[in-house]
């Protein structure tokens, strides 16, 4: 449960964030498929740090939100 807290901390949502964002501009760099399919899932955390949730986070047995995640004990 300690990565999921860290992920639903604040710092784990800007860590999502910046590397959805370069993640995107990389890909856009690129110009070709491989690109767009990089920029593509840089979508992917982007959107899960805006939205407050972590896919991850029921691996470890914890709920996807953010929210729920930083009130569990």
């Amino acid at each position: 449960m300690g990565f999921a807290k860290f992920m639903a901390s604040g710092a784990g949502r800007t860590i999502r964030i910046v590397a959805g964002v370069a993640l995107i501009a990389f890909g856009c760099m690129l110009h070709a498929t491989t690109g767009f399919v990089i920029a593509l899932v840089g979508v992917v955390p982007l959107a899960a740090g805006a939205f407050d949730i972590c896919l991850f986070a029921p691996l470890f047995g914890a709920p996807m939100s953010g929210k729920e995640i930083r009130r569990a004990p």
